[in-house]
């Protein structure tokens, strides 16, 4: 029994092999998460944490400009694994899920509880799509696209999680 999806992917029908050894794609799978069989978007913003765990090692300055770049980056490694796959958004795909997931934890501070609640946050936010997530989802193309409505679930899973950490937790 395969933990991978398939033993293909996309309407190119690219090799697990193709995906871990080509950059882009390696990038685009979130190091691979984004083969899991089930719930690769979860798979891909847990792969986020570790990530996380890094950048945070940083000021908030060297934290902003890595998270920047995770995001600026995405548009280009969504757009080329998307046409690499032959497929807009295809499920695998989940450096969308990790530069959400950095979104989500750029200004909070660190501790395990933020962790975990940011999470799943922006598992909802990812998953449920409330307007205008879902209109950017199904409206814009391209890498930019597929990393957009994740940046803005990451907002808004941010701006909850500030103000839970402000008024419940703190």
């Amino acid at each position: 029994m395969s933990i991978f999806l398939n033993s293909d992917y996309g309407r190119n029908k690219l090799t697990v092999k193709q995906i871990l050894t080509t950059p882009v794609l390696f990038f685009a799978f979130g190091f691979g998460s984004g083969l899991a069989k089930k719930m690769p978007g979860t798979m891909g913003t847990i792969a986020a944490i570790p990530v996380y765990l890094a950048f945070i090692q940083a000021d908030i300055v060297l934290y902003s400009i890595l998270t920047l770049l995770v995001c600026f980056f995405g548009i280009q490694i969504c757009d080329k694994a998307a046409k690499q796959l032959g497929e807009h958004d295809f499920g695998g795909i989940v450096w969308d899920e990790v530069a959400g997931y950095l979104v989500t934890m750029w200004f909070v501070p660190f501790s395990w509880n933020a962790v975990l609640i940011g999470f799943v946050l922006f598992r909802i936010f990812d998953i449920l799509k409330p307007w205008p997530i879902k209109w950017i989802d199904q409206k814009v193309e391209g890498g930019f696209g597929i990393m957009l409505d994740d940046l803005l679930a990451g907002l808004f899973s941010a701006i909850i999680l500030y103000c839970i950490i402000q008024f419940w937790i703190s």
